[in-house]
């Protein structure tokens, strides 16, 4: 099938958007221990199925309870794609890499949606610099297939923003609602707000809205209380205890703490990038633009009262920036041959040079962050024993499974894995363990066969390029002390 010129105007933002994702995707497979729920959810439907006393939650249930509802819809689109897979008896990291693919497919679709009603109310140059902007940026389009709950509302949440731009102002606040009950109690901070901004400027009538998001609020809780009380073996409706946990005892503070201002001065600044001043002056350029960012700002704000902050959190706010900021680019754009613009244009494309250089530099970063994940790998490119076909187990310690290892990552037999936890280090040799992934670096009874380094902080340097990245060793992969197989084999060392 040949693409026309009508089709890649058509889809060529698509293409653009989902082929960095990809490369973002195939380049950085592993996943972190906040979306370890999600991603073992995932592996347990497709590989486990109605056997639910095998899912990991049950073993590992974590410090509050997810929901399954996103990872059910997952499965089901990349299940195709893993059913091959296993029949070909292919890794297991093919598949992991499917249900990433089919998470990105979704969001990004979502954001399609969204860019879609942004050029059919503002036009296709504001629609090609969202696109830019988008394009330019880190976190979106590599955190788009990551299985994050936040990421499962992000799509919920881009959805509303395009029903909200086509002025269908109860779906909107439908899917938001959906996302609140369902994926994260958070984006309630969202629909506060924007619903308030609906009333007041008689969009949407107060009865009527009180009777949609009820109806809709009962069948989201009827859902997830269905589903997951069933995988969670228990009563259950998953973001009420989210919400009791992070918001009425705020233990989520446990996790660490920023200033009231961190999403202002740092985390928006590092995710935005030259869209960060471009979102400002799009407010005060264009008076539309400001109805539709001071409910996404409100939701900043009033997320920043929580102690606990991480940029993850306030992702859905991105795309709403970014079509602010696209909209002064435009404006500056349309205005560049002008005395005082052309200033303005020169240092917009500038900014585009330098978020080019941050997002490449913060890539490099996140590619170095997954050290346990490239030491599996390593480890079962060269660890095969022959001798000991039947049963080669890996213990790996809570560290590495916090950042890199996932069950996805795991092989057929004969490999067997322990992530056993609280094992005193003096008590490791006396258990059957082949290899150690482990982040000490010296264990008795075992060797040390290699290690892997992760990303440790940038450092600012003299000369080009203007800063690199300081690298240290992770995660240890040991071998069991007497073993002569093992040692027949060449490693690396530590």
């Amino acid at each position: 099938m040949v693409l026309t010129s009508k089709d890649m105007q058509f889809y060529g933002y698509d293409l653009l958007l989902g082929l960095i994702a990809a490369f973002y995707l195939f380049m950085a497979p592993y996943t972190k221990v906040e979306e370890s729920f999600n991603i073992q959810a995932m592996h347990d439907i497709l590989y486990h199925r109605h056997h639910i006393e095998k899912y990991d939650h049950l073993e590992f249930p974590g410090v509050v309870p997810r929901t399954f509802v996103g990872a059910i819809l997952v499965s089901i689109l990349a299940s195709p794609f893993v059913l091959v897979a296993s029949l070909l008896q292919l890794p297991k990291i093919y598949s992991l890499y499917a249900v990433r693919l089919a998470l990105g497919c979704i969001i990004l679709s979502t954001l399609r949606f969204f860019r879609i009603q942004i050029r059919k109310n503002f036009g296709s140059q504001v629609e090609a610099f969202f696109v830019i902007l988008t394009a330019l940026q880190f976190h979106v389009l590599f955190y788009c297939t990551r299985p994050l709950p936040n990421i499962l509302a992000f799509g919920l949440v881009n959805l509303a923003y395009g029903f909200w731009f086509n002025h269908r102002f109860f779906a909107a606040l439908r899917c938001l609602i959906f996302a609140t009950v369902v994926l994260r109690c958070d984006i309630l901070l969202l629909v506060l707000p924007l619903g308030l901004e609906l009333l007041l400027s008689r969009s949407i009538s107060l009865l009527k809205a009180l009777i949609s998001c009820l109806i809709t609020a009962l069948a989201c809780i009827g859902l997830t209380i269905l589903v997951d009380s069933l995988f969670w073996r228990k009563l259950l409706w998953p973001e009420l205890e989210v919400f009791w946990f992070n918001s009425i005892l705020n233990r989520s503070s446990e996790w660490g703490t920023h200033s009231f201002h961190w999403y202002f001065t740092s985390a928006l600044p590092r995710s935005l990038l030259a869209a960060y001043p471009l979102f400002l002056l799009g407010i005060l350029l264009d008076r539309r633009v400001w109805f539709h960012v001071f409910p996404v700002l409100s939701f900043v704000l009033l997320y920043s009262k929580l102690p606990h902050k991480e940029l993850r959190f306030i992702i859905s706010s991105l795309p709403m920036f970014n079509f602010s900021a696209a909209m002064a680019a435009s404006r500056v754009y349309n205005n560049r041959r002008k005395s005082f613009w052309k200033y303005l244009y020169v240092a917009m494309i500038g900014g585009f040079m330098i978020s080019l250089g941050c997002t490449f530099l913060t890539f490099m970063a996140s590619y170095e962050n997954y050290p346990s994940g490239h030491a599996i790998k390593a480890l079962h490119k060269r660890g095969y024993l022959m001798e000991n076909s039947n049963e080669t187990w890996v213990h790996i310690d809570t560290f590495s499974a916090m950042n890199g290892v996932s069950r996805f990552c795991e092989n057929y037999e004969p490999w067997r894995y322990s992530k056993e936890e609280g094992i005193p280090l003096g008590d490791l040799q006396r258990k059957n363990f082949t290899y150690l992934l482990s982040e000490q670096s010296q264990i008795g009874g075992f060797e040390c066969l290699f290690s892997t380094k992760g990303f440790t902080r940038a450092r600012l340097n003299v000369g080009f390029p203007p800063a690199v990245l300081v690298k240290e060793p992770k995660v240890f992969v040991h071998g069991r002390a007497g073993n002569r197989e093992i040692f027949y084999k060449s490693w690396p060392g530590c």
